[in-house]
């Protein structure tokens, strides 16, 4: 005969919280899904829990910027989905001036921009690992605002000019017009910054939408040679080798003992 059980008795499966349902108690977040599970989403912010093995951990800085789309000038294989972070160093053993190499973040030699010690006019190419020429940068002479230009390799096709904003300048302010800019009415590209301080900013035309930021990088070699050396974040999609031919063009410009503009 069943004995009848208190209203109040509960019953033997009710005495214990399932496992997988622990006691909800105030300040109480459920886990996350972990990586084994079949709904956990690596790209959802899920504090405690790191991606797949061999996915890169989020970026704990702020977002970056967005331009109108990806920028082209030199190659479209220099456009890399990801910030670029790259060295620019005066080379600490080279006679004369506009010499450079550029590494990646593990030192690697991707690029090296070499002056023409024996010319007429200032002019250094950068030129690939290989030594392919990419692009010459050149002064151009008599005009009333220092002027560089770009040419594609060794040619004559001009990609870019880059100028100072005005004649007389406190603060760095310079102005990029593409080759197909032919009324130079708006810059294609500015960079602004203190030169002083060596940081610099490159943005888009008129807006402010960052493409790259440069800052000063101290080493041995820059505090025994007094040889420059810059780092300098290139964001995704924009041409690197670009933005490298801007910094050397860069430091030409404020580096130029003429005294003319």
């Amino acid at each position: 005969m069943a004995m009848d059980r208190p209203n109040d008795a509960p019953l033997a499966f009710d005495m214990a919280p399932h496992p997988q349902q622990p006691p909800q108690q105030a300040g109480y977040a459920p886990m996350a899904p972990q990586p084994h599970e079949p709904n956990y989403d690596p790209s959802a912010s899920q504090p405690g829990y790191p991606p797949y093995p061999g996915q890169p951990l989020p970026n704990p800085t702020p977002p970056l910027p967005l331009t109108s789309g990806p920028i082209t000038v030199i190659g479209q294989q220099f456009c890399a989905p990801y910030p670029v972070d790259l060295t620019i160093a005066e080379k600490s053993m080279s006679i004369g001036e506009g010499n450079f190499t550029v590494t990646d973040v593990n030192g690697n030699i991707i690029f090296q921009v070499k002056g023409a010690m024996f010319s007429l006019f200032d002019k250094c190419v950068l030129r690939d690992v290989a030594g392919n020429p990419l692009v010459t940068l050149r002064q151009k002479t008599l005009t009333a605002h220092r002027r560089w230009e770009a040419y594609r390799g060794e040619s004559t096709e001009l990609l870019f000019s880059v100028k100072k904003s005005s004649i007389i300048q406190f603060a760095t302010n310079l102005h990029v017009f593409l080759a197909s800019n032919s009324s130079k009415d708006v810059c294609d590209f500015k960079i602004k910054g203190s030169w002083g301080e060596r940081s610099c900013v490159v943005y888009q035309g008129n807006t402010e939408n960052i493409l790259a930021q440069m800052h000063k990088k101290h080493n041995i070699k820059s505090v025994l040679f007094g040889k420059d050396s810059f780092g300098v974040t290139v964001y995704p999609h924009i041409d690197y080798a670009f933005i490298v031919a801007l910094i050397v063009i860069l430091y030409e410009i404020n580096m130029d003992r003429s005294g003319e503009d």
